[in-house]
């Protein structure tokens, strides 16, 4: 793909590909390999397509003379502000631009709760397109930003005492034209494969969470009263779960997971979610009830008599979780998954042995 902008020596593009290996076969720990043979499993059992809807949040801040980033961010607004409020709303739009003239299909564009944050939603694509269009807006977003004399972050939590950015995924699964979540006689309009793969989406969220959440900083995210869920439950009529079922039916038919952030390597999260909602279905997994109330107000007594488990709250116990599970294991593969704790072990090792400013702030004067 022809990226719009160039620079004097001629036009930039980029190139997707597969990783083989020299023999012809394909590279165990490429993340597009992982996530074809995830689609693979899924047409086994009849399924012909996942398709996801994805949710990127980011941060523009501000740069220095030099042009490397600062802590301040470009604007005050809060959700769905307008200029002059917010600031980032011309950059906003050039990112827009761009991405129509690349043949991305935007649903929407505005300012996001932090001040600095924002949202741009492109519509929904089969899985390894919708990937590929993640890493594309990616790409995109820090270029334009830097047009701007921004810097463009999608950092999970970069400041703390608001809200951070997640990369909330809408999935379902198609039979062809049709959408094997949809079930107009049920009281819900969900079909039992809905029902068992959001089982399955419940039963192994704590275990692919070092997938979808796969840095120190996501756990910073994972938190109450910032609207990032942090509890394993569904619901159609509630924001503060894991799980949120959309009002559309008919084609529309999906769930909304929730805990997903823009710095998950989004082949490998899709495959993993892919993968925990298929053992559901292969399982028929029965559904937990609906949680309509604000999880955030209930105690943690309410919550165990509910049996609303928490997902991981360090990147150290979601490492060990993933490990644990078969599952995940088996849709990662040996190699992937070896090598992914491997270096998610050492970056949870830094993070341990450094000295961090709070720790000096706290405790050099006091002892």
């Amino acid at each position: 793909m022809i990226f719009p902008w160039g620079t004097e020596e001629g036009k930039v593009a980029r190139l997707i590909c597969d990783i083989y290996n020299p023999d012809g076969t394909p590279f165990a720990g490429d993340p597009r390999g992982i996530l074809k043979r995830a689609l693979k499993e899924a047409e086994k059992l009849g399924y012909t397509s996942m398709n996801v809807g994805p949710e990127p949040e980011f941060f523009l801040f501000k740069t220095d003379e030099n042009g490397d980033p600062t802590l301040e961010v470009n604007d005050k607004g809060g959700y769905f502000d307008l200029a002059p409020t917010d600031l980032g709303e011309n950059c906003r739009r050039d990112i827009v631009l761009t991405l129509e003239k690349m043949g991305f299909e935007i649903e929407a564009s505005h300012h996001e709760v932090a001040p600095g944050q924002h949202e741009i939603d492109f519509k929904y694509a089969n899985a390894i397109e919708a990937a590929d269009s993640i890493q594309t807006f990616k790409l995109v977003v820090k270029s334009i930003a830097r047009q701007h004399g921004l810097h463009a972050t999608f950092m999970p939590k970069p400041l703390y005492g608001v809200n951070g950015s997640g990369m909330h995924c809408h999935q379902s699964l198609f039979r062809g034209e049709e959408n094997a979540f949809y079930d107009e006689s049920d009281e819900l309009g969900l079909s039992d494969t809905a029902k068992h793969y959001l089982a399955g989406i419940l039963a192994h969220a704590r275990s692919f969470a070092a997938i979808t959440n796969p840095t120190v900083n996501s756990y910073k995210r994972l938190v109450p009263g910032y609207e990032a869920p942090c509890y394993v439950a569904w619901s159609a009529k509630n924001r503060s779960p894991l799980v949120r079922i959309p009002a559309s039916r008919g084609l529309s038919t999906r769930i909304e997971l929730r805990n997903p952030d823009p710095a998950a390597n989004p082949y490998l999260a899709l495959a993993v979610m892919l993968a925990a909602g298929l053992d559901g279905i292969k399982h028929k997994l029965s559904l937990v009830p609906p949680t309509n109330q604000n999880i955030y107000t209930m105690d943690e007594e309410e919550r165990i008599e509910k049996s609303i488990e928490s997902l991981p709250s360090t990147l150290k116990e979601a490492l060990l979780e993933l490990q644990s599970n078969e599952v995940m294991s088996q849709a990662l593969g040996e190699h992937a998954l070896l090598h992914f704790i491997e270096a998610k072990e050492i970056e949870w090792d830094m993070f341990r042995t450094q000295v961090h400013p709070w720790e000096r702030d706290q405790y050099l004067s006091l002892y």
